[in-house]
């Protein structure tokens, strides 16, 4: 099982302390031997995580500081909502940073839903059928561009008539998409994604139903099951009794383990607390390497 870390709160002082702070998070991780290191891409915090107006940082400038002081660890959004860029700017971007980190970026997106951010920025935020229609569109012309076909690209919502991409990512960014929704979300990870995540507030039983729709999803489509990462997000202050210690994390890694998780990420309102990466390095990775 691959073990990574998720960037969700930045409340650490004011803005002189940003910097440093995630240097130090970002460095450790990369040597304690985490695989990726996400951020959440909003512009306001989340209000299930705080409040709106909490301190929140832009996440491909955050991604590319990160790509600076690190060398090993990759680098990704959980996720972009697909209103946020439009899906040229978005592929050039990834690419961008994929180039300057040498083969560290993923692609994670979604179809959004944070409607207070979207409208206080002056946003695009159309109904969710739409914004699954600009996802599927998003993600055909990622894989177009990432195929090296620049040819024009006439959707519905966009229009791209010279989607050139040089210089061309180290290697294609595999692309995560980000949601459980069983009749849309998960027949677009069978179709286009090398990864679907879900959030382990759904509990065990939640994960096998899930994986199970999206087996059915991928034999509709030919996909091979197998191919595609099966990844989970959970809070580590969230662990039964409060505890983000080692015990309990591997602990819950056997659980969803056996339950088809391949890559656990975990958040934590203490991910900047001294010593809890290096003990998530020392203690927590190995014993979970071969789950």
């Amino acid at each position: 099982m691959k073990l990574s870390l998720q960037v969700v709160w930045f409340n650490w002082g004011d803005s002189t302390t940003h910097a440093p702070t995630l240097k130090r998070i970002a460095q450790t991780a990369d040597q304690m031997g985490v695989d990726t290191l996400w951020s959440l891409d909003h512009f306001f915090q989340m209000e299930f995580a705080g409040r709106a107006q909490d301190p929140m940082l832009e996440a491909y400038t955050l991604l590319g500081f990160l790509a600076g002081v690190t060398e090993r660890i990759r680098l990704g959004t959980l996720v972009t909502g697909v209103i946020y860029r439009h899906p040229g700017a978005l592929i050039k971007t990834v690419s961008t940073l994929d180039v300057l980190s040498g083969g560290r970026a993923w692609l994670g997106i979604g179809a959004a839903w944070y409607e207070r951010e979207a409208r206080g920025l002056g946003l695009p935020f159309p109904g969710l059928a739409q914004r699954f229609e600009m996802l599927e569109e998003t993600l055909q012309i990622a894989h177009r561009m990432w195929s090296g076909d620049f040819s024009p690209f006439h959707g519905a919502h966009y229009q791209l008539s010279e989607p050139f991409d040089y210089p061309a990512p180290v290697r294609r960014p595999p692309i995560l998409i980000g949601g459980g929704g069983e009749k849309k979300t998960l027949r677009l990870v069978a179709q286009y994604a090398d990864a679907c995540n879900f959030d382990g507030g759904i509990g065990v039983d939640g994960i096998r139903h899930k994986l199970n729709i999206l087996r059915d999803h991928c034999a509709a489509v030919g996909r091979d099951f197998d191919a595609i990462e099966r990844t989970l997000v959970y809070g580590a202050h969230r662990l039964p009794g409060g505890s983000a210690d080692a015990d309990a994390i591997i602990a819950y890694c056997h659980e969803v383990a056996e339950a088809g998780i391949q890559h656990i990420i975990f958040n934590h309102i203490g991910l900047e607390t001294p010593g809890w990466i290096e003990m998530i390095g020392e203690s927590v990775i190995p014993a979970i390497r071969d789950l």
